[in-house]
């Protein structure tokens, strides 16, 4: 006779607890997390310096 109940039962998940998952050291934490200096990216940088040439160009029409 098979035994039917084994296919139907859960099965077994081994699951880590929080502070196990966490490093030890705080900055290498803050290091995965994103903290730290941020930079603007190129597209940004191309964006902000568009701005300010429409800006100067603007204020040299009023004048």
């Amino acid at each position: 006779m098979a035994n039917k109940t084994q296919a139907t039962r859960q099965k077994l998940v081994f699951r880590l607890e929080s502070a196990q998952t966490k490093p030890r050291k705080p900055l290498t934490f803050m290091k995965q997390t994103g903290a730290g200096s941020h930079r603007k990216t190129t597209s940004a940088l191309r964006a902000a310096d568009k701005r300010g040439i429409k800006k100067l160009a603007s204020e040299s029409e009023s004048d």
